[in-house]
């Protein structure tokens, strides 16, 4: 296998420009929100480091995170899987096949050893000895375990291999797991989202092969970059809730104008993820704005929480004690309150206006 080139030098060799080369610098700085102080450290790092070897494996799942990688924008993933990174293998993308498959795999573990990216889809099952899933005629428990042995870092795609999903959902006859319990002597990034979106996956990247370091986790282990805010924060439909208007039930007149989908089961007070801002196929929109509740996919054991149609109850709004219904009456209470006062003062004013005279 030939030495790696560095991002630089593939893209040069496609014809990139350097004009070119630096303006796709600063837009990876915006889309991964740091400052334009940073771009030099970004073009440095695209300038001198190879590529960095990356290897994808596939347990119990259904391949939508593939699906949502390959469809990201910013940056297009054709650049991240041909110029950013080495995507040595990965039996969904890949040519290759078999035992010639598995060679690459054995090849690429050897000559790389402690310095590649070890990326997982899915995710183990222990029960019968993890017969549910079998990978180059073995358990995918197995392969799991040889390829992390030397991996650098390994990064938890999507919900089942992050959490569980729908695989570890009551009763997991397959005994399903979250890779962090299996492999627990490695720095993991858990990615979570059925399937997570497309930018915060290639953003991971990006960020990990310029700065040489994974990124500030939360105490779940996601990147903060991504995960620091509940979707309730920056939902356009925010304004709404705190109004105390809501919609409830599908297609009533709150819902024709708008209103928080929180009555009807929306989980985004309680889910942290970059929908609201990134959000999905190209920044076009997210579950919430095309008038579905967010069902909370990138935390941890949401299948098992209850209908997606239920709703929460006691969410605490303003810093004081209110739920759904206390929150739209104290806020009408203080709207006639308001206009009370203002009717009040206007009296008043009139009554001395007419003293003076």
């Amino acid at each position: 296998m030939a030495t790696l080139e560095t991002f630089y030098e593939v893209m040069r060799r496609q014809g990139i420009t350097r004009r070119s080369f630096l303006k796709y610098c600063s837009l990876t700085a915006a889309a991964l929100g740091l400052g334009p102080e940073l771009v030099p450290q970004i073009v440095q790092a695209m300038e001198t480091k190879p590529r960095t070897p990356v290897l994808w494996l596939h347990g119990l799942e259904c391949t939508c995170c593939s699906e949502s990688f390959i469809r990201s924008a910013h940056p297009l993933v054709k650049d991240v899987v041909l110029s950013m990174i080495s995507l040595d293998y990965d039996d969904t993308l890949m040519a290759s096949a078999g035992h010639h498959a598995e060679a690459i795999l054995d090849e690429v573990m050897e000559k790389y050893k402690g310095n590649y990216i070890l990326a997982v889809e899915g995710n183990p099952p222990l029960n019968q000895d993890g017969m549910s899933c079998i990978i180059g005629g073995k358990p995918f428990t197995d392969q799991l375990r040889k390829v992390a042995k030397d991996a650098k870092a390994i990064i938890s795609w999507g919900s089942c291999a992050s959490f569980g999903c729908v695989q570890a959902a009551r009763p997991n006859p397959t005994r399903a797991t979250p890779v962090h319990e299996v492999i627990t002597d490695k720095p993991i990034i858990k990615v979570p989202g059925c399937p997570p979106i497309a930018e915060v996956m290639t953003g991971v990247i990006t960020y990990m092969l310029t700065f040489d370091r994974i990124p500030e986790l939360d105490r779940q282990g996601r990147p903060k970059m991504f995960y620091s805010q509940r979707i309730h924060d920056k939902c356009y439909r925010r304004p709404h809730f705190d109004a105390g208007q809501f919609v409830e039930a599908f297609d009533d007149e709150g819902a024709r104008k708008g209103y928080c989908l929180y009555k009807v089961g929306c989980k985004g007070p309680t889910t942290y993820n970059a929908c609201s801002t990134v959000r999905w196929n190209e920044g076009t929109s997210f579950p919430i704005q095309s008038g579905h509740g967010c069902i909370g996919c990138s935390e941890d054991g949401f299948w098992d929480k209850g209908s997606w149609y239920a709703r929460q109850s006691d969410i605490l709004q303003f810093g004081i004690e209110a739920n759904a219904d206390q929150v739209g009456t104290t806020a009408a209470l203080g709207v006639g309150s308001i206009i009370a006062a203002h009717a009040a003062v206007s009296a008043l004013k009139r009554a001395q206006h007419k003293g003076d005279v």
